[in-house]
């Protein structure tokens, strides 16, 4: 029982040591290393929600932040580049998409701009785990997002 640091009693020291040292522990942390090697692109968020984020911009801003939005405030280093080559060709999609859909939009009355965003990032990056909307932190569930009668549109064919 060496080097107990200095605001720790010796007995929470033994505790956190028997936990570090432990199965569970280790079996977490290779979850964790494996869905990190998984995972398809950074963001630079760091351990800010998404929701905070898109707060801190609207204050900034004084105007609302959209999903797509979000997407690119996310995704970009301080210098203003994509953080990787896929984030890079997603930002292309999901502006792509958002070109196409609102030409649609501007014929269709049915349409709902509100609704756009939703569908093209369901529809570039595949929808999200039950119970969960992309963007919005860990949190939000659809109902809260979207509202409990929300018609989510998306145009035949696509």
């Amino acid at each position: 029982m060496r080097n107990v640091p200095p605001e720790m009693l010796r007995y929470q020291w033994k505790d956190v040591i028997r936990v570090w040292n432990s199965k569970k522990r280790r079996d977490c942390e290779q979850v964790g290393t494996s869905s990190r090697q998984k995972q398809k692109f950074t963001h630079t968020a760091g351990s800010k929600s998404f929701a905070y984020v898109a707060e801190a911009e609207e204050l900034s801003s004084g105007q609302k932040v959209e999903r797509l939005q979000l997407f690119d405030i996310t995704h970009r280093k301080k210098d203003e580049s994509p953080m990787t080559s896929e984030a890079k060709e997603i930002m292309e999609k999901l502006k792509d998409k958002k070109a196409e859909y609102e030409a649609i939009a501007s014929s269709d009355r049915s349409v709902h701009l509100d609704d756009i965003d939703n569908w093209i990032i369901t529809e570039v990056l595949g929808p999200k785990r039950y119970g969960q909307v992309l963007f919005q932190g860990s949190f939000v569930n659809p109902t809260q997002y979207f509202g409990s009668n929300s018609q989510q549109y998306m145009p035949s064919g696509s």
